[in-house]
């Protein structure tokens, strides 16, 4: 069997560069750890992770908790924890708990047991409630995260992103904008309406609440409440979906009635998931980073699990941009 010292002497470094390499790689130089890592497959090198890992204390393994799997914005960003989580020589424990309870607290108890080092949660529930009063586990809440969060957290300033989107289209002159929301209790559904508000309010106008449909960020939400909006008496000449995905759905629902956006009506979304620039006609959003969502978050928790931050105290805003397309025009 190939022991460590061939696989020393393919890369060119110490045996103990190697060993540090298998068992740590997150502080060998990223370098280094190529060509380590081209020689333990050069030579067939297995190492026995088993005693790596009870020597270290570490699986090596996070658990991810994601709400739901499909939806194209979180797909981004557990492409950005996955490729963090390589990088540093950990593995992930990906979970589609469809905003289950009771299945998140059993992902979390992987990590109260020790069958995994932390924990990342895509959504604003904390899965170690019943922990209080013990020490707490490693976990970081990204994207969606509760107010008083427990934990280090990764989020957008929802209400100034969606701010920017309403004075955009209030500068276009639109006056009777509709609002399709998210999920009810969803944090996002209430800071985007508040950062909706506050344009309006700024600009002097009243909100109407008549032209607010409730959605759950799924394409046929969006296009059952366009339908909704526009059976109004008096539609709105503009709506502001809270994500893209919605946004499609009420293009689509805007075009069955024989409408053109943005002529007729504008729309906007939030999120710049993928297929935004290619619908028709491409989508105003806000564009979020995805990925670096992901990797803020592994480098958190990972700086959690090695003492390097307080377990609470580090809260983490990330940009956005106003991203501005040809679903938007001057008010009809």
């Amino acid at each position: 069997m190939t022991n460590i010292r061939k696989v020393a002497e393919l890369a060119g470094v110490s045996v103990a560069t190697v060993s540090r390499t298998l068992k740590t790689p997150d502080i060998v130089s990223p370098a280094t750890r190529d060509k380590v890592l081209v020689a333990v497959e050069q030579a067939g090198y297995r190492p026995n992770l088993t005693a790596v890992q009870f020597r270290s204390q570490r699986t090596r393994n996070l658990v991810v908790l994601v709400p739901i799997i499909a939806n194209t914005f979180f797909a981004r960003v557990i492409g950005g924890i996955q490729e963090a989580a390589q990088r540093r020589g950990y593995g992930i424990l990906l979970c589609n708990t469809l905003g289950d309870e009771r299945t998140e607290r059993a992902y979390a108890g992987l990590v109260s047991t020790r069958q995994a080092d932390g924990l990342i949660q895509l959504r604003a529930y904390d899965p170690f409630t019943t922990s209080r009063g013990k020490a707490r586990p490693p976990m970081v809440n990204a994207c969606e995260v509760l107010d008083e969060a427990p934990c280090p957290t990764v989020k957008l300033d929802n209400r100034a992103a969606a701010r920017a989107v309403t004075e955009h289209l209030l500068a276009l002159g639109h006056r009777r904008i509709g609002m399709i929301k998210g999920p009810r209790n969803s944090p996002l559904t209430r800071d985007r309406l508040l950062g909706f508000q506050d344009a309006l309010a700024a600009a002097g106008l009243m909100p109407d609440e008549s032209l607010w449909c409730p959605g759950d960020f799924t394409p046929p939400s969006g296009h059952r409440a366009a339908g909704e909006l526009l059976s109004r008496a008096d539609p709105p000449t503009a709506i502001f979906c809270e994500n893209d995905e919605m946004a499609m759905g009420a293009m689509r629902r805007i075009k069955e009635a024989g409408l053109r956006v943005p002529e007729d009506i504008s729309v906007a979304g939030f999120d710049d998931i993928a297929f935004a620039s290619f619908c028709d006609p491409p989508l105003t959003t806000i564009a979020q980073p995805a990925e670096d969502f992901g990797r803020e978050a592994v480098a958190l928790l990972l700086d959690i699990i090695d003492d390097r931050v307080d377990a609470a105290d580090e809260h983490r805003i990330m940009p956005f941009e106003l991203v501005i397309r040809e679903s938007t025009g001057p008010a009809a």
